[in-house]
Order: C-alpha cells, then sequence, then structure tokens
C-alpha cells in the first residue's frame, strides 16, 4: 500500500465500515444460482457482481476523494481497488466460517443492533415508519434487509471471537517504556496489531479448505 495510505491505515475502519453500509442496502453475497452471471469472485459458495464490487467501490473512492483532493493519484485508486476486493473476499470467508463452526446471531440480537441505529430513530428512539421509510427509499425490503444485517453481525462476531485469541506476549508488554499516556497508546497499538495478525492468520489458513476464485481482470 502507498505510503500516504499506510500513514492513514485507521481510514480503513471507516472504510470497511462503508463496505458494510454496501451490503446492508445491495447484500453480503450472492450465494451460487447458476452460471451465465458475471462474477468478479467466487467465496465458496458465495459470488462477489460485477455490479456489487463497483459500488462498494464508487463509496469508498468518493471517501478517499474528499479526504485527498487533488493528492488522490491514480495508482492509489488501483490499490484501492485491491483493497477493496480483498475486504469482500474475506468477509465472505468469515460468513463460511461462521457457518462451519456454529456461530449465529439471535433474533434479538438483531433486532438490538437494528433498533440502535441512529438511522432508525426519531429523538433517540427507534422509530418503525422511519425505518420502513428509509428501507423503502433504499429500495429494499425489511425481510432483504434483515438478512444482510444478519449477515453482517455474523462476520463481525467471527471476527471479534478470532481477536479474543489474540494477545501480545508479556515480554513485549514489558518493553514498552515511556510516560503513562504514551505507553497506554503504544500497548493498545500492539495489541490492535495482534487482533489484525490473528484474523488474518486464520483467514490465510481457512481459505485453503475452500473454493476461491478471483478474475481481477474486472477490476483493471
Amino acid at each position: 500500500m502507498l505510503k500516504m495510505m499506510r500513514e492513514n491505515a485507521k481510514y480503513f475502519y471507516v472504510l470497511f465500515f462503508i463496505i458494510i453500509l454496501s451490503f446492508i442496502f445491495w447484500g453480503v453475497g450472492t450465494m451460487d444460482n447458476g452460471k451465465g452471471a458475471n462474477f468478479i469472485a467466487e467465496v465458496g459458495s458465495y459470488k462477489i457482481s460485477v455490479p456489487e464490487y463497483w459500488r462498494s467501490y464508487d463509496n469508498m473512492e468518493r471517501f478517499y476523494q474528499d479526504l485527498y483532493k487533488d493528492k488522490f493519484t491514480d495508482e492509489m485508486r488501483k490499490q484501492l481497488k485491491e483493497r477493496v476486493l480483498d475486504s469482500m473476499v474475506v468477509n465472505r470467508i468469515l460468513l463460511i466460517a461462521a457457518r462451519e463452526n456454529g456461530i449465529t446471531v439471535s433474533d434479538d440480537e438483531l433486532n438490538e443492533a437494528i433498533r440502535s441505529n441512529p438511522a432508525f430513530q426519531r429523538n433517540g428512539y427507534f422509530d418503525v415508519n422511519v425505518y420502513r421509510n428509509r428501507l423503502r427509499l433504499s429500495r429494499i425490503s425489511p425481510e432483504e434487509f434483515e438478512a444482510s444485517k444478519r449477515q453482517e453481525l455474523l462476520a463481525q462476531k467471527t471476527r471479534r471471537m478470532i481477536e479474543l485469541a489474540a494477545s501480545v506476549p508479556a515480554e513485549a508488554l514489558q518493553k514498552v517504556s515511556g510516560n503513562e499516556k504514551t505507553a497506554e497508546a503504544l500497548r493498545q497499538a500492539m495489541a490492535n496489531q495482534a487482533k489484525d495478525e490473528a484474523v488474518q492468520a486464520y483467514v490465510e489458513a481457512f481459505q485453503k479448505k475452500i473454493h476461491i476464485k478471483i478474475n481481477r481482470d474486472l477490476i483493471s
């Protein structure tokens, strides 16, 4: 990744959220329903269609364009295309891992996530009319939205369970020095890195067990 994008890695958490939003309103993944469609990737039984990919990319490109203005180069766009696709593939792998490990999202968890979303609230409280109107404007039914939201929560829960197994070696923590504020920031950074590495290692190991086919020519 380019230096500027590495230095602003924190923004990828925002970008991941943008991808999640596109999953919610356009579907987390198309299940295998036959031949003839134009797909950028196949991840187990999930397929990533060309329109689905470009919707996610367009959202992220707009974010970066607003962030970097005229400093957002063609080379950064090229790198971003790869990042979007990789993020979408990882999301599908986490969904498959959740299914194989019996991880589920209950109706109560789903309802709580929806009701606590500020986009569906009026005066700080969930409003069913606001909820239905927003979905209608997005041309998505409550059933479609809730199915996609459940998958989003499922991927998040799977990722959190992997992260819980991550830890920073005690000897590394003992070497942290500086004032308390600086030391705490370093410890947090080390913990975040350990979590990211745990998820990456899990995904890399798990993807060896499933069929993955990617057509990167479609994003060039």
